[in-house]
């Protein structure tokens, strides 16, 4: 039994150091001036009305990768969140306590919608998915800080953020808010409570982003050592 386990391991290892080359391999038989695949319905249908998606018929174009699907109820920016609420590769828990969390901003924004006048409907969002998109566009930061030292003398310098570095960052907000609950609540009450407090423009996650800003704000001076 030893010597299997021994034998397993190091077969293991050597499929650890192949695969990523074989994967190189693999696409090196497909030409990079293939098209990449369009799953989005909505960007077929822009193509279609525009005229270009007869061109694009007789293109060659790559195969899709195993994760990509035309499903309605896909969406890249929900997919990245289910990734950032994940802990120890457990995806279906995930998944779960973020459908949990749809449910229940559904719930308090129908009982909103219900209480609310005729005028005030409109402005109630019901969908959950388009409430968590718009709580992280509202948590991105734009400028943070990177130490430099200059003479012996550390500064925090302001930079720009690229936009996936701004994305994680205010997800991974979201998720440490939620995570960093007080009291008997649950992770879902809680991050129903931050998603909707950063859909609004409040809650500790903008305020962290508005403090970060505030901190690039008065460390303007030393932004040309950032070329240094």
């Amino acid at each position: 039994m030893a010597c299997l386990s021994i034998i397993a391991g190091k077969q293991f290892k050597l499929c650890k150091l192949w695969m990523p080359l074989m994967g190189g391999v693999r696409n090196r038989f497909i030409p990079a001036w293939h098209l990449d695949p369009i799953s989005s319905k909505e960007e077929l249908a822009r193509l279609e009305m525009e005229g270009e998606l007869e061109k694009l018929k007789v293109m060659p174009v790559k195969p899709a990768p195993s994760h990509m699907t035309n499903s309605l109820h896909d969406d890249p920016v929900v997919n990245q969140f289910y990734n950032m609420v994940m802990q120890w590769a457990n995806r279906t828990q995930a998944r779960q306590l973020v459908h949990d969390t749809f449910t229940r901003i559904k719930q308090i924004q129908l009982t909103k919608y219900h209480a609310a006048s005729a005028e005030e409907k409109t402005a109630i969002e019901l969908d959950p998915k388009k409430i968590l998109i718009q709580a992280i566009e509202n948590c991105k930061p734009v400028l943070s800080v990177t130490p430099i030292k200059k003479g012996g003398i550390t500064y925090q310098v302001p930079v720009p953020i690229a936009a996936k570095k701004s994305t994680f960052m205010s997800m991974k907000w979201l998720v440490m808010a939620a995570r960093d609950k007080e009291g008997p609540i649950s992770f879902v009450e809680q991050l129903t409570k931050e998603l909707l407090d950063a859909y609004n423009m409040e809650g500790r996650v903008v305020r962290r982003k508005q403090d970060l800003h505030k901190l690039c704000e008065n460390n303007k001076a030393y932004a040309h050592y950032r070329w240094s």
